[in-house]
């Protein structure tokens, strides 16, 4: 990611603490105007046809549909179990110019695509024959929302919650569950003649795509850093034994000195810039410097 560590030291600036919330109030705000008067939505979409005749605001009015629609149980589940804790908790663990780096794109990359299915198609497509108009409704954060969902499975895939509140899941199934359906949707909406139904999608995932490859960590298969993390855990092996317990960590923080054995809920990873074997809770994963 130096690409990013580039972009963070000069535009760092740009980061938005506690985006999370900014992001759930967009939410409240398009609910209560869905709730309330939904005929103004109509002039809330990213509906590339009124943007060329001068209605600019709906570049950025879009974000205020909320993903989970007018359902009110629905909704205050979503904000509550899924879109503030998760938000959160990846703002923690990247920092604040990663994250807002991450939603922007995704934000960015979804008008790219509304503008270029208008300049591709005049945003009118043919379904079964019949002419039909691209509703602009079709843009919303609803796979954005998603693609946090799956960057917060790949930082912690090995994390549990419960699903319906009793069946205990591993992230890692979940986002892999979620990734299905959405392959599921895609070839159903192309099969059906719905393909630009398609382009949304793609353009919302599309930052998660970037992100994964990214933070892809093809340095675990390298055998010179396979034998640098066995030598690790030998060397912490004498100092991570629990008071009165007898018990060997496998890992430890080097910035907070933190084990398993201290918090199950820790994930530890090797950090691939250090140079010697330096091994980081998900709290400093991201946030400590560099050891050259």
């Amino acid at each position: 990611m130096k690409w990013i560590d580039k972009l963070e030291r000069r535009f760092g600036w740009f980061a938005i603490p506690n985006l999370t919330l900014y992001i759930v109030i967009c939410y409240v705000i398009g609910f209560m105007i869905l709730r309330v008067r939904s005929e103004l939505m109509n002039y809330l979409s990213l509906d590339m046809v009124y943007v060329f005749r001068g209605q600019i605001w709906r570049l950025v009015t879009w974000i205020l549909f909320p993903p989970s629609g007018g359902n009110v149980l629905l909704f205050a589940l979503a904000i509550l179990f899924f879109y503030y804790p998760i938000g959160t908790s990846l703002e923690r663990t990247w920092g604040s110019f990663r994250y807002t780096l991450y939603i922007f794109s995704g934000l960015l990359f979804t008008v790219l695509a509304a503008l270029l299915l208008y300049l591709f198609t005049g945003n009118i497509v043919t379904y079964h024959g019949v002419p039909a108009m691209i509703p602009g409704s079709i843009f919303t954060t609803y796979y954005i929302s998603l693609s946090v969902f799956l960057a917060y499975a790949m930082s912690y895939p090995d994390m549990s919650i419960y699903l319906w509140f009793v069946i205990p899941i591993k992230m890692r199934w979940m986002a892999v569950v979620y990734g299905l359906i959405v392959v599921y949707d895609m070839i159903n909406y192309i099969r059906s003649g719905l393909w630009f139904l398609v382009i949304p999608i793609v353009a919302s995932l599309l930052n998660f795509v970037i992100y994964y490859f990214s933070m892809k960590d093809l340095s675990r298969y390298n055998p010179r850093d396979v034998q640098r993390r066995r030598e690790f855990r030998r060397a912490m092996e004498p100092q991570g034994r629990a008071p009165g317990q007898g018990q060997i960590s496998k890992h430890k923080c080097a910035v907070c000195g933190r084990t398993e054995l201290d918090d199950p809920n820790l994930v530890f990873r090797f950090c691939s810039r250090c140079k010697g074997n330096y091994e980081y809770c998900n709290e400093h994963l991201f946030t400590h410097e560099h050891v050259q």
